[in-house]
């Protein structure tokens, strides 16, 4: 329990004091922002701040914070650790440079935002990227809490035979709010919507907090389980730290934070908007993350398959019980569905951004929004039918998502460069998250751990990702000598 309450804590601190630093840095001014200035009924609408944040946490806090937290706590209590740290010196650092640079350059998507900072090629390389994984996240947040709901209705006595007890029901049914969601203007159902989910997701994350704290069960504390406590011994770098990804740092972000950059009306609101919604996340991710080791330990998370729909809803039953486990459930399952279709809108812009297609036009909407989500559902009933394997899905998205990360930070460092500010709140945690991504993509199996020689070789993976981010940072401060 300690241990759970000090990692809150200092999320907390970080957000009240870090967070300001990082707020100084940037430098919010009076400035006309993009809501005011564009406002086109469509993308770019004015919210109030309390919206907002709501708004920015339902968008980030998909499955990954539940998910990979609880899978994450297979590794033990250190999981917390990355948490903690992760969310106050990586996580939110990188989302607030998402959204305040994004409204600093018009509400401009994070793919022109990068290519503005770091050049046309990574520009480039930053569209294909960006909407390759917004397609997999909305995969993935589609296929995910349509399991949670057969689930759900299974557990509570419906019939096997049932509509409601299909998967492939659920799935089209989400796939057909998504399109909606994508196509029509952001106040009509997300910012109409997502403060009731929000408030949902809060009640949910505070009620298996409170289950588990006062439910007598043993919580496993750091300082006695300082180890890799991995049934199968799976190395902690930098496995742990992909698989935790949203609820520490997560590039997803970094796709959604322009979304509410276009509807900000003031840059003040930035650090409580971006800064705060991350901070958030961070403390849902560590009650997962708590309860899992407190109800099941290492090895009986990993038995049950760790973040799952089974998982998820057997800590709900265990921590809250009667109807409390069907609001619990509601929470989980707004958590990916508003993160899921929120992908899709950012995919929308991004393709629109780079193409310069207007989005005043529900013909150049249509034109957009029907091969995107024709592609999620082509992918997702794939994976309802066997054709396609969801683990894979998740394990590229888990990667790739850290890899938006990375690049996102080295974009808010050169910013700061540029503008001969304190570059190394960004540069410090890009070049850590070079070093993870470069690594696991050297030695998972779903990586070039797919050749024999280097699956799962720590003694290539190992220097060769030391390598690569001494490299990036070299590479780095050469480049912004030139602001100095």
């Amino acid at each position: 329990m300690l241990s759970f309450i000090i990692c809150a804590a200092i999320i907390l601190c970080g957000y009240l004091f870090y967070g300001k630093i990082v707020d100084s840095a940037f430098a919010p001014d009076d400035r006309e922002t993009p809501a005011v200035a564009i406002n086109d009924g469509i993308d770019f609408v004015v919210m109030p701040q309390w919206k907002l944040f709501l708004v920015q946490l339902l968008n980030i806090a998909g499955l990954g914070p539940i998910f990979g937290a609880i899978t994450g706590a297979i590794w033990g209590p250190v999981v917390m650790l990355w948490i903690t740290f992760g969310t106050v010196f990586a996580g939110a650092v990188h989302d607030y440079f998402a959204g305040m640079l994004s409204e600093r350059n018009n509400g401009a998507s994070i793919s022109e935002v990068t290519g503005i900072y770091l050049g046309d090629t990574m520009k480039t390389v930053m569209r294909v990227f960006s909407v390759i994984l917004l397609i997999m996240v909305g995969t993935v947040f589609a296929v995910g809490p349509a399991g949670l709901l057969k689930t759900l209705c299974l557990n509570s006595g419906v019939s096997e035979t049932s509509l409601l007890t299909n998967s492939t029901f659920w799935l089209a049914l989400i796939i057909t709010y998504y399109f909606i969601a994508t196509f029509v203007s952001i106040d009509k159902i997300i910012g109409k919507i997502y403060p009731v989910f929000g408030i949902c997701l809060i009640v949910m994350a505070v009620g298996v907090a409170f289950g588990t704290l006062t439910s007598g069960q043993p919580m496993m504390e750091i300082a006695s389980n300082f180890a890799n406590l991995h049934p199968k011994g799976k190395a902690i770098w930098s496995y742990m730290f992909i698989t935790v990804a949203c609820g520490a740092v997560s590039g997803f972000h970094a796709t959604q934070s322009p979304l509410m950059a276009r509807c900000m009306k003031s840059e003040r609101q930035g650090r409580f908007v971006f800064y705060g919604a991350m901070c958030a996340e961070g403390i849902i991710a560590l009650i997962w993350a708590a309860a899992g080791c407190a109800w099941h330990g290492p090895a009986g998370l990993l038995e049950m398959g760790g973040g799952n729909s089974t998982s998820v809803y057997t800590i709900c039953s265990e921590t809250m019980g009667g109807i409390g486990i069907i609001l619990a459930m509601l929470g989980v399952i707004a958590c990916p569905i508003t993160s899921g279709d929120t992908a899709f809108r950012s995919a929308r812009l991004t393709l629109s951004d780079w193409f310069k297609i207007d989005q005043e036009s529900y013909a150049n909407r249509l034109k957009l929004c029907v091969p995107l989500l024709g592609i999620g559902a082509f992918l997702g009933f794939g994976q309802s039918f066997g054709l396609i394997n969801y683990n894979v899905i998740w394990n590229y998205f888990s990667w790739s998502n850290q890899t938006l990360a990375m690049i996102v930070l080295w974009t808010g460092s050169m910013y700061l460069a540029r503008e001969k500010k304190n570059f190394w709140i960004g540069a410090v945690p890009a070049t850590f998250m070079s070093a993870v991504t470069c690594t696991y993509f050297m030695m998972a199996p779903e990586c070039l751990g797919m050749i024999p020689f280097l699956n799962d070789n720590h003694m290539v993976a190992y220097p060769v990702g030391l390598l690569f981010a001494a490299v990036c940072l070299w590479k780095f401060l050469s480049t912004a000598k030139k602001y100095a």
